[in-house]
């Protein structure tokens, strides 16, 4: 059985900007690296048992086979000890400098080689986002120039996406030969490209066929023909579309829906974007991603700027809440709903792409660990709504268990179970209709 899981987390971007020169290590940036123990509390505090959170890959990942786990065994025995149910985010925007970005194409290999390191080293973790936000990822470092490889080319942005959801896909794969039954929360940005006027339709509609190619290639779903022609042309080959199609993990995996007021973009008739603001909003975008690939769903990101009046923030959690029980309204299983992240931001009004050391008002708490009205709101939030989902929002298969019952015997029969369930999915013939194109 899963219940409504409310989450916040601890931002562990490290992208690398300046050509390499400059990592932009959040966790540094925010003192986590001194104040984890704080932060935990603060997670307790809330009321909150879920935590995105992962290692930095940089500081944890030395080489082929080689991994400083010093940091992760405190802080991951920390979170057990304390009973918070961690949503391990393994990569988060960059890579160790020995790898170099990612158009490397030992990446993928390499990475679910770590990825069972970690599985193996910590059993009792269950659910995880192995590549956080790899569309964002694959944008951002390989078609806008702004982190890591720093390229602006289609080639590059369609290289950099199939090392970036191979390395997943493997990772899941290497995760479930130690875990049978870990669950997969996807979080991944939710895109929408509004057309300023009718010569812009065209283009419009080429953006919101690309927004999906990382989960339509994580879930083995066919592209349309348009884009299957942009993927080969830009450096994929049948083989490389073909493993895609074959290796899903689908049947393991949550839709995590990341939205914020800048996930909305207004298109010119060049192919120029600039942002729109929301238009549509969370429930709109999640159910175009749910009706493509009908999988359980999570808020897995959003927040917004304190502002001047103190209460911006506060507004829209209320905003986006209204638009989470929308889509359970409306008959979607929609399983969790996180405010990203615990404390401010620095340089996230860059996108991480500058280094200026702005403090972003955005957390539930400021930098000096004081609540913030919208942490103070969540809190509220979390306490009145927390019995009154739970009934409802039995939508998985395989259950998900805290840390303090990750040694009972139950969880062997279930893993078993997932062991079972998986070679039965293996055997059968796949199903077409699970596959079609748009």
């Amino acid at each position: 059985m899963i219940y409504f899981m409310f989450a916040t987390g601890i931002e562990n971007s490290y992208p690398t900007i300046q050509g390499g020169r400059v990592r932009m290590d959040e966790m540094e940036k925010c003192r986590h690296y001194d104040l984890w123990r704080k932060d935990f509390d603060l997670v307790r505090e809330l009321g909150i048992e879920y935590l995105r959170y992962g290692p930095p890959l940089h500081n944890t990942w030395l080489g082929p086979d080689r991994y400083d786990w010093g940091f992760a065994d405190e802080t991951y025995a920390e979170l057990r000890r304390r009973d918070i149910t961690p949503i391990t985010d393994l990569c988060h925007f960059g890579v160790p400098d020995w790898i170099g970005n990612f158009q490397n194409p030992d990446f993928p290999g390499q990475f679910a080689r770590y990825a069972r390191a970690f599985a193996l080293r910590y059993p009792w973790v269950q659910l995880y986002t192995p590549i956080n936000e790899m569309y964002i990822t694959a944008l951002f470092s390989a078609k806008y120039g702004w982190w890591n490889e720093q390229m602006t080319t289609d080639t590059a942005f369609v290289t950099a996406l199939k090392h970036i959801v191979k390395a997943n896909v493997l990772a899941m794969r290497a995760i479930l030969a130690v875990r049978a039954d870990a669950i997969f929360i996807q979080s991944e940005s939710s895109e929408y490209f509004h057309a300023e006027n009718p010569a812009a339709i065209r283009p419009a509609e080429i953006l919101n066929a690309v927004r999906f190619l990382s989960l339509d290639l994580n879930y083995g779903h066919q592209v349309s023909s348009e884009m299957y022609e942009y993927l080969l042309d830009h450096g994929m080959t049948r083989a490389e579309y073909h493993f895609f199609l074959n290796e899903t993990r689908k049947h393991h995996c949550i839709m995590g829906n990341d939205y914020y007021v800048t996930n909305e973009h207004l298109v010119h008739p060049d192919g120029r974007t600039e942002a729109s603001g929301e238009i549509f909003g969370y429930s709109v975008i999640t159910t175009q991603y749910y009706n493509r690939y009908g999988l359980p769903i999570m808020h897995t990101e959003t927040n917004f700027n304190q502002g001047p009046g103190g209460d911006e923030a506060v507004r829209w959690l209320r905003k986006e809440w209204a638009n989470v029980l929308r889509v359970r309204n409306d008959g979607l299983p929609i399983v969790g709903f996180t405010w990203y992240s615990l404390t401010d931001q620095v340089d996230w009004d860059s996108a991480l792409r500058e280094n200026n050391g702005h403090v972003n008002p955005l957390g539930l708490y400021d930098l000096d660990r004081n609540i913030r009205p919208v942490g103070a709101a969540y809190k509220e939030l979390i306490a009145q709504w927390r019995d009154v989902l739970p009934t409802q929002s039995v939508v998985l298969s395989l259950p998900i268990f805290p840390p303090s019952q990750q040694q009972e015997p139950v969880l062997r029969r279930v893993e078993n179970n997932a062991r079972e369930r998986e070679n039965r999915y293996r055997a059968a013939p796949s199903d077409p209709a699970s596959s079609k194109g748009t």
